[in-house]
């Protein structure tokens, strides 16, 4: 019987293996999607997790553009930046962001806040690909689906 060992493995940047990932945003709440985004990215899912190491894996995200709210948060919540200038706050609400010109941004933005700043969280984000139709890119990465609504049943919101 071979002994346990009682050291931690740090695993090496060289020693990564990235797999994709394929989710399908159409109807899924948009908080608890960018959680488990936010993990896969980071590499949290695996038994190898180094916090120093990008250990995480690219995740393609299509229909972003169907994310949904909960409650009344698709009129109420404010998203605000600034300009840079005195005076110069701007905001807007995340309705106005879905029916814009890039709505996948509201996923984006969901995510990126869920991962340390720095330069190994924008190294994270580099493997994050959200498209806001159905068609994606990346067919010949063979991505493995991965069913967010079956995880929990909040996961997806039914009208």
């Amino acid at each position: 019987m071979k002994a346990l060992s009682k050291t931690t493995r740090s695993i090496k940047p060289a020693e990564v293996e990235k797999k994709w990932h394929l989710i399908d945003a159409d109807g899924l709440v948009v908080g608890r999607l960018a959680s488990i985004v936010a993990n896969i990215l980071r590499g949290k899912t695996k038994p190898s997790y180094t916090p120093h190491v990008d250990c995480g894996d690219h995740v393609i995200v299509i229909n972003a553009d169907k994310v949904r709210f909960t409650g009344n948060k698709l009129a109420d919540k404010k998203y605000y930046k600034h300009t840079g200038y005195a005076g110069g706050i701007k905001e807007t609400t995340a309705a106005k962001v879905l029916e814009g010109r890039f709505p996948e941004r509201v996923l984006e933005k969901a995510v990126e806040r869920m991962i340390p700043r720095g330069p190994l969280g924008r190294q994270q984000m580099k493997a994050l690909h959200l498209y806001s139709g159905a068609e994606h890119p990346h067919a010949g990465n063979q991505p493995e689906t991965l069913d967010v609504a079956s995880m929990n049943r909040k996961n997806k919101v039914t009208v």
